[in-house]
């Protein structure tokens, strides 16, 4: 009797072992079906330095489109982000997180660069002309509607998407998380693709 009870406790320890090391990971975000090069684009950085997602390779990277006047979106954005990052510790180092403007005639570069680095010192805020980023909208499929606001001393508003775009190292769309996603799982996910190269 006892011989048969050692039995199923070890039984039970294997299958164990087996769920947790031997199953796939189950990403948290909106995976994309069809897992594909992430569009390419070059802007200008804060620093007025080039910023192309090809040169990105070797680095997840996590893209949000927001812009310095948003009153509370971009600024929780940004501050999970940081947050994340933070979790991530040493893994950091292999995550670039961009910021793209929405509103390229209020956010000249000295304003974007405070804004971002005000988060974290390793943000990098990119923007362009309106023909630049028309065609970026259209390629991460990003919703952006200039709305005025005549009785308001910001005069407009940039209502835009709210998802923060995930690309892994190799260069690949993988997932999107939508506004509000946890700290705990964009930095399980994140850290996934670091240590497995997207895998």
């Amino acid at each position: 009797m006892l011989r048969l009870l050692y039995r199923w406790l070890a039984l039970l320890v294997c299958v164990g072992v087996l769920s947790a090391c031997g199953g796939p990971y189950t990403f948290q975000g909106d995976v994309y079906d069809d897992i594909r090069a992430a569009p390419d684009f070059t802007l200008t950085d804060h620093n007025g330095q080039p910023f192309h997602i090809a040169d990105q390779r070797g680095k997840v990277v996590l893209l949000f489109f927001g812009y310095t006047h948003c009153p509370d979106v971009c600024l929780s954005a940004l501050s999970d982000l940081a947050k994340v990052r933070r979790e991530l510790g040493r893994d950091a180092a292999h995550v670039r997180v961009a910021f793209v403007s929405v509103d390229p005639d209020r956010d000249v570069p000295t304003l974007l660069g405070r804004y971002v680095t005000a988060f974290d010192p390793t943000f990098v805020g990119l923007r362009g002309s309106q023909v630049e980023l028309e065609p970026i909208y259209k390629a991460y499929r990003v919703q952006v509607v200039r709305t005025e606001l005549p009785n308001s001393a910001f005069k407009y508003a940039m209502d835009h998407s709210m998802f923060i775009y995930v690309i892994d190292q190799a260069g690949r769309l993988r997932e999107r998380f939508v506004h509000g996603a946890t700290i705990e799982d964009m930095t399980n996910d994140v850290r996934h693709l670091v240590r497995t190269g997207g895998a």
